[in-house]
């Protein structure tokens, strides 16, 4: 593959990983404020293994 293609194929994947993260927390974020403790402990589980 040619060096743009590499560094376009990392920059999307960091992109796609930042999306989740920030969706992982806002939905964190309303979890806690619906105090929902069984999604809270979901969603931590799940940033754990996504970062």
């Amino acid at each position: 593959m040619s060096q743009n293609r590499l560094q376009s194929l990392s920059k999307s994947r960091e992109a796609h990983r930042a999306n989740i993260q920030r969706s992982l927390e806002h939905r964190l974020e309303v979890a806690r404020a619906k105090g929902d403790e069984q999604l809270i402990r979901q969603l931590e589980a799940e940033m754990r293994y996504s970062s």
